[in-house]
Parts: C-alpha cells; structure tokens; sequence
C-alpha cells in the first residue's frame, strides 16, 4: 500500500463585480473573487493538495490561467476532472481537510453544503472532507477584507 499526502493554497481578491463561489456553491455576499476561472479559492486549494502528490503537479500547470478554455470556469469541473485522473491511475481520495481564511462572510451556514457538493464530485463521503473557516483578527489582506484564502490538505492511497 503506498500513502501519499499534499497541500494546497489559494488565494484571490475581492471583485465587486463577481459572484462569490466557494466550495462549490454560491455564497450570498456583496462581492466576489477575481481571477480566470469562478476564483473558488477552496477548490483550488484542494486540487494542489491532490495533484502535487498524484501528478507532481499543481493546478497552474493542469489547467492555465493563460488558456482561454479555462476563462470562467467553474472550478467544479476541474475538479471533477483532477478526481477522475486519480482514480484513473488507481489512487483512492481517503481524506481532505481545508480551511477557508476570511474575515467575511459568515461561512458556518454554507460548510454542510460546501462537504456535500465536494464529496460528490470527488466520490468520496461527506465524512472524509472537513472544511473549517476562521478570520485573521482583521490582519492581513483577509482581515483587511480584501479577499479570501484556503488552505487544503489531502491524503491519497493507492492499493488499499
């Protein structure tokens, strides 16, 4: 049995003419993220912490910020399309863990859903994803509300 673990950062700017999506869905809030796909920072972050130790990749490198087909995407697909590479090369998702850095919105409402729509895609239980959110005490770009950021870990087994 071989076990392997990754981690995975994002981070985007505010934009007050976006969408909010994080996770996988869309949160209700004044502004959105800013960046070449749907900016779900949460999503990203998972997709390095599971291409870095599956590939030797990270999400840059599968899916760049330069190619025209990813312009607006959304990050489910992507995703979807990490989830199918991993079993494909018979890795198993056992475990992810996130948390999403933003002073605002209010998260805790939105984090059942956020576990459910990513098991789905990654075909995995709600219970193998944790996702937590906090603030940075109003320090930083986060605490500033100048955007938002997550970090994910994962844990692959292949052979199991």
């Amino acid at each position: 049995m071989d076990i392997k673990c990754g981690i995975g950062f994002d981070a985007h700017k505010f934009d007050e003419t976006r969408k909010l999506f994080l996770g996988g869905i869309e949160i209700p809030y004044s502004k959105g993220l800013l960046g070449h796909s749907d900016a779900d920072v949460l999503i990203h972050a998972v997709i390095d912490s599971l291409a870095g130790p599956a590939f030797g990749k990270d999400i840059g490198m599968l899916f760049p910020d330069n190619d025209d087909e990813y312009k607006d995407i959304d990050s489910k697909i992507l995703l979807q399309r990490v989830a199918e590479m991993i079993y494909y090369d018979d890795w198993r998702i056992s475990h992810i863990d996130a948390e999403v850095i933003a002073q605002e919105p209010k998260l805790m409402p939105y984090i059942p859903e956020m576990q459910r729509v990513l098991a789905e895609i990654m075909g995995i239980k709600t219970t193998s994803i944790t996702i937590k959110a906090t603030t940075t005490e109003k320090m930083g770009f986060t605490g500033r509300g100048e955007g938002i950021a997550a970090i994910a870990s994962s844990i692959l087994i292949k052979g199991a």
